[in-house]
């Protein structure tokens, strides 16, 4: 039976996830692997990460570049590129994606994360979560 407006029909959370193309001046993108112990560990993904209450996309992403990879980011030097909205069976994910091709410091894995610099052509190449998959192609035809 459908539901009805009485009977709301449960849905799994939304989780508001940012996340960017840090491009560098060969025009190489970075990407992260996910740590053993964390879920879809081994997958590669953009940088990034959940975003807490009372925070913005932008500031959320600007803490997370800085906790994970060491690098500082000015907000003006986030550009909005797209979004993914992918349901996973425990989650519904909202992820916009920037890009971003100026930042001070050198990105160092500060989490026990593998991270590669790699052409768009080759993004393809690693393996990465559902959600992100579709944002390569967009990558690589901007790129």
């Amino acid at each position: 039976m459908p539901a009805t407006a009485a009977e709301p029909t449960v849905r799994p959370p939304l989780v508001l996830v940012s996340a960017v193309a840090l491009v560098d001046p060969d025009g190489r993108v970075l990407l992260a692997q996910r740590p053993a112990g964390k879920s879809m560990a081994g997958l590669w993904e953009f940088p990034g990460g959940k975003v807490n209450t009372g925070e913005t996309p932008e500031i959320a992403l600007i803490r997370e570049l800085a906790e994970e990879l060491g690098i500082d980011v000015a907000a003006s030097c986030l550009a909005p590129f797209t979004f993914a909205s992918y349901s996973y069976p425990d989650f519904h994910l909202l992820m916009p994606l920037y890009l971003c091709r100026k930042w001070s410091g050198i990105a160092v894995a500060r989490e026990g994360q593998r991270l590669a610099w790699v052409r768009p052509r080759r993004l393809n190449e690693y393996p990465m979560p559902p959600a992100d998959q579709p944002l390569v192609a967009m990558l690589r035809d901007l790129l």
